[in-house]
């Protein structure tokens, strides 16, 4: 029993060092494939990388030029419309085969005015035609004429109406720039006649002749905006004289004066009206 026990034990140490040398045989055969593999995929990608160097050469050089026009029409388009984007943000919300929603955020300024508008744009496919809507609106406007701005910007916002808020801004920004020049314009070229008590910026400007106390002309020049988009500018004269002249006035200056600005400014323009009444103003010195 014993020898045969051994006989078996002998008979299993040889298999055991068959199948040892069968699998270290079969490893190396592994390992030498698995190598050589690899070789050739290590040559692959050197080789592809030396192609690929002047590739992304050509790349990254036709992305620059792309860069380049694209900023030169930026400039160009921001040159016409007078809309300068400082900052443009773009979020994707949503994507699927049929339906897209981006979220942008622009800032910039127009003129004196700094705006910053949030919105969301959907983008549905019907076919093969898109359709984008704008389905989020929210506008902030940073200036001392947004009080004249904001029924208007409310009224966008509700009606989700984006071109027209960009449209009226820059029609806007226009008028109020005009008003300005002109008040400075006229307080350097005059200084010891003409007062812009809120600054060039604001709506009123002063005219008084430092000899005639108590005298005094104020040009009034609002610009409204309606719901619609449509800009108004309103210029009026508003006479101030103490309370004895007007006792003494009875030529009723203080009643028909308004009204011949008036013509005034439509006969010559603003800057004819405005320089023709300093200069009334002066001739008493």
């Amino acid at each position: 029993m014993e020898q045969s026990y051994e006989e078996e034990i002998k008979q299993l140490q040889q298999e055991i060092e068959m199948y040892e040398a069968e699998q270290e045989q079969c490893l190396r055969s592994i390992s030498t494939e698995n190598g050589k593999a690899l070789q050739s995929i290590v040559k692959t990608v050197c080789s592809q990388k030396g192609r690929g160097d002047g590739v992304l050469k050509k790349d990254v050089s036709k992305l620059i030029t792309e860069i380049s026009n694209m900023e030169t029409d930026l400039g160009r388009q921001a040159k016409i419309s007078e809309i300068y984007l400082s900052e443009c943000c773009v979020k994707t919300l949503e994507k699927s085969e049929r339906k897209t929603i981006q979220q942008y955020r622009l800032s910039g300024h127009c003129h004196f005015l700094s705006f910053q508008v949030e919105f969301a744009l959907t983008e549905i496919k019907d076919s093969d035609i898109f359709l984008r809507k704008v389905t989020e609106l929210n506008i902030i406007v940073d200036g001392a004429e947004f009080k004249d701005l904001g029924a208007f910007v409310s009224s966008v916002e509700e009606t989700k109406s984006l071109f027209l808020f960009f449209r009226t801004l820059r029609v806007f920004s226009q008028r109020c720039d005009d008003r300005s020049r002109t008040f400075q314009y006229f307080k350097d070229k005059y200084p010891d006649v003409v007062c812009l008590p809120e600054g060039c910026r604001a709506e009123v400007m002063t005219i008084q002749n430092p000899r005639l106390t108590g005298y005094t002309m104020n040009i009034y020049w609002s610009i409204s905006v309606n719901k619609e988009g449509v800009v108004t500018p309103k210029i009026e004269l508003l006479m101030k004289m103490p309370d004895q002249a007007q006792q003494m006035d009875s030529q009723n200056v203080m009643e028909t004066a308004p009204v011949c600005f008036r013509s005034l400014l439509m006969i010559f323009g603003v800057e004819a009206s405005i320089e023709c009444l300093i200069k009334t103003s002066i001739s008493e010195m």
